[in-house]
């Protein structure tokens, strides 16, 4: 039964609305696949982030005019179905690649990436790629990595020194500064002793006594 102008347009609203925003896209055909299989593949999309539908061409043609995607759903001939995303085109890929293998009646016809058209070989090599999640989690061990060594060589440095002091205790090695306070404190009372003091009255008799007498008319 063929379908009215205004469902059509209510089609191709609904899909433009879906595929704005997709960033990356993988498209395929099939043939013959069971209900069970079709219901698989669209968990899988999901669980990688993704949606899936089967589309008429000229519909996808027209919806994904102005999007991300639009260069994949160009010209298309066919059965043909898409995946897409705004998401990670690496888990799409990944995803997608892990069911094909188990399901051959289904193959990629072409991938788009960032407006980037894909070859059928570039999306199997794309599920080879390390994904965004892996990608970051590596990107946080490089960077924490230098810090986490930092810390432990602190750590070592202060036990280190704690064990060097401790042996320096040990064999006496700071005993010297404390031998050097008598030996100051001795010096400070020569000084603090002052030389004795001999009165002037006394000095003068002295000095008469010891003089020999002056021989007279000299």
């Amino acid at each position: 039964m063929a379908l009215s102008r205004a469902k059509k347009i209510e089609k191709l609203a609904q899909l433009t609305e879906e595929l704005k925003g997709s960033t990356a896209a993988i498209v395929g055909t099939f043939s013959a696949l069971t209900v069970a299989q079709d219901f698989e593949l669209r968990k899988v999309v999901r669980g990688a982030g993704g949606s899936y539908r089967v589309v008429k061409n000229k519909l996808a043609s027209r919806a994904s005019q102005g999007t991300g995607i639009e260069g994949a759903l160009q010209g298309l001939k066919g059965v043909s179905s898409v995946a897409y995303t705004s998401g990670d085109p690496v888990a799409l890929a990944k995803s997608l690649s892990e069911w094909v293998k188990e399901n051959s009646q289904f193959t990629f016809k072409l991938g788009i990436v960032d407006g980037k058209v894909l070859t059928v070989e570039e999306v199997k090599q794309l599920a080879t790629m390390p994904g965004k999640e892996e990608i970051f989690a590596k990107l946080l061990f490089l960077i924490n990595a230098p810090a986490q060594r930092l810390v432990t060589v602190l750590n070592a440095t202060g036990r280190d020194l704690a064990v060097v002091v401790g042996q320096g205790v040990e064999k006496g090695k700071f005993t010297g500064a404390a031998a050097a306070a008598p030996v100051v404190e001795a010096d400070a009372s020569v000084v603090e002793s002052p030389a004795p003091v001999v009165e002037s009255g006394s000095a003068v008799e002295a000095v008469a006594e010891a003089a020999p007498e002056a021989a007279p008319g000299a």
